[in-house]
């Protein structure tokens, strides 16, 4: 099996186990596998209210993201990264699931708001460039940036983000 067949078979487990988590906790979850630029789910409770979901999966314990700039500026002093203002969400209320898909089903969630995802990202990617000096070690110019799980430990779980956003 390809890589990119391999890919898209997890993000569209993912996105079918969080469909399926949701509709345990009484919404109604449709997915849109990919074709919604944003958001993977939009989630609705019993009175019409709804909540975009964008799900984030992954069979190890990190996520790769291609892009710090999604979510902040960044500029260049040199090969120096500059991280500047914060971005806005680019969808209103946009909340966001990270699963950890188990070998044995021992599946893991984790949910927060895509603001707390983007303070985060730009916290650990700092810290990141700060360990090396605000250049990137291998490619100056990268933008690339991940997340571990063991940075997402205060939200698994956290079903309350979306009971709160369809308030």
């Amino acid at each position: 099996m390809g890589t990119g067949r391999n890919n898209k078979l997890v993000g569209q487990t993912g996105e079918y186990l969080v469909a399926a988590e949701l509709s345990r906790r009484g919404y109604i979850a449709t997915t849109f596998t990919g074709n919604v630029p944003d958001y993977d789910i939009i989630a609705s409770n019993e009175n019409g209210k709804h909540v975009s979901v964008q799900v984030k999966a992954s069979r190890s314990s990190s996520w790769q993201f291609g892009d710090i700039s999604r979510y902040c500026r960044i500029s260049f002093k040199g090969r120096h990264q500059i991280v500047g203002r914060p971005k806005r969400c680019p969808v209103q209320h946009l909340v966001v699931v990270f699963v950890v898909i188990g070998a044995k089903r021992e599946d893991r969630f984790y949910i927060l708001t895509w603001t707390a995802l983007r303070n985060l990202l730009i916290k650990h990617h700092k810290a990141f460039l700060a360990e090396h000096g605000g250049k990137r070690p291998k490619k100056w110019d990268s933008l690339h940036c991940a997340i571990l799980e063991n940075f997402l430990t205060l939200h698994l779980d956290r079903w309350d983000v979306v009971k709160k956003r369809l308030k």
